[in-house]
């Protein structure tokens, strides 16, 4: 990751297909288009790459969210169970639509914890979103088995997990809907934009028209449309679409290019013993955008930490714990409720509470953390170069632990 490193020739002659034609919306102006319609073509693409029936573009991974949560009915006082290891935009779409976000503990999977799951289910649970950070994926079989007990919904935001898989299918089509997010540092990017994928004909076409101001698509041009319920903008363009759709059809060359950087340099920090790797599910395949390990202390991994700013090597290593972006231990915004418009009184209500609720469990796992971002512009004299000056400074910190303790 991310797919930006791959830019070429391909992408160029998409491009120039929508600026030679001159209309970069993706609906419409059907003459003057001379036959190029790039996020149809992305659409198809991803359905087939993917394995899902239906697919429909966005402007963002957020918007992409918030689309699924409306087709899917989810909205006012409705409760949406969440990891408190995720991006912001997760809980921001969960908000957007009048919905509680409910954030739980995760395991060393990094993901969901099912016991954590359904100890936070209430009367009031519409869902369980798994986010399937940094490559890989929560227990879906166990969350599968608790949705069909409380006949709750599945949503599976895979934004950070395009091309990893479980048990034979792609993460983002097992649930009854899930998302990938095209942004810029993403394995496939468009620039700006997302994706939801689903196998139901009623979900896609009510985000179908979602996206699009409500319209319905069924008219012989925009001004025939029908417009069966409100909407909003959140359309892809023409020169994104055009972007993913040579980024896609490289999918299996960046996933090959992953795999072969992370099994080096996962290999050479496996030689530590101290060191241990998050869980992948059986029957999971990693992505491998990222090496997720452990050290055995939260000081330890602390001053590991310190020791590769120290010298130079932090940059593409990431300590979520202190992260402001993906760690509920630094979202002050969210405990404190602060926006710019009202929130509903539930909703401000449940994150008010946040501020007191206990995340010890998770502390523990991502206190010991740190993810290594896989490059694919990588040599293995690189990489090789990259392990073991990082080998180098955890076997120091480690050795200085070693002798306090003794």
């Amino acid at each position: 990751m991310p797919g930006f490193e791959f830019f070429g020739d391909e992408e160029r002659k998409e491009l120039n297909d929508v600026l030679e034609s001159g209309i970069l919306m993706r609906y419409g102006f059907d003459a003057a288009r001379k036959g190029h319609w790039k996020a149809v073509e992305l659409e198809k693409e991803i359905c087939s790459t993917f394995g899902c029936n239906y697919a429909q573009l966005t402007s963002s991974g957020t918007s992409a969210l918030t689309t699924v949560m409306g087709a899917l009915g989810i909205g006012y006082g409705d409760e949406v169970i969440m990891p408190s290891f995720t991006f912001v935009a997760s809980f921001e779409a969960v908000l957007s639509v009048g919905a509680i976000p409910v954030l739980v503990d995760v395991d060393e999977t990094l993901t969901l914890n099912p016991d954590a799951v359904r100890a936070a289910i209430t009367p009031q649970t519409k869902c369980i979103m798994p986010v399937h950070m940094c490559g890989s994926m929560a227990d879906l079989d166990a969350l599968k088995e608790i949705c069909a007990e409380y006949k709750l919904l599945l949503l599976e935001d895979a934004c950070q997990s395009i091309g990893g898989m479980y048990k034979g299918k792609a993460l983002g089509t097992i649930g009854d809907a899930g998302t990938f997010s095209f942004d810029f540092v993403k394995t496939i990017t468009c620039g700006e934009g997302g994706v939801v994928m689903t196998n139901s004909k009623d979900v896609y076409i009510k985000c179908d028209g979602y996206t699009d101001h409500g319209h319905d698509h069924l008219g012989v041009d925009r001004g025939a449309d029908l417009h069966p319920f409100i909407g909003y903008n959140f359309r892809i363009s023409e020169l994104h679409a055009a972007v993913g759709l040579a980024q896609i059809r490289k999918l299996d060359q960046f996933l090959a290019i992953q795999k072969k950087n992370y099994t080096q340099l996962k290999n050479m920090l496996a030689e530590i013993p101290e060191i241990s790797f998050r869980v992948i599910p059986e029957g999971g395949e990693d992505s491998c955008t990222f090496i997720s390990w452990f050290l055995p202390t939260e000081a330890i991994t602390k001053a590991v930490v310190a020791e590769l700013k120290s010298q130079g090597i932090l940059a593409g290593n990431f300590y979520w714990f202190d992260n402001n972006w993906h760690y509920i231990r630094k979202w002050d915004h969210l405990k404190n409720s602060t926006t710019l418009n009202s929130l509903n009184p539930l909703q401000r209500g449940a994150l008010l509470k946040l501020q007191t609720t206990d995340f010890s469990a998770s502390d523990a796992i991502m206190g010991r953390c740190i993810s290594t971002a896989i490059s694919l512009g990588w040599t293995e004299e690189q990489i090789k170069d990259k392990g073991e000056k990082m080998v180098a400074a955890i076997q120091k910190i480690l050795s200085e632990y070693a002798v306090i303790a003794a």
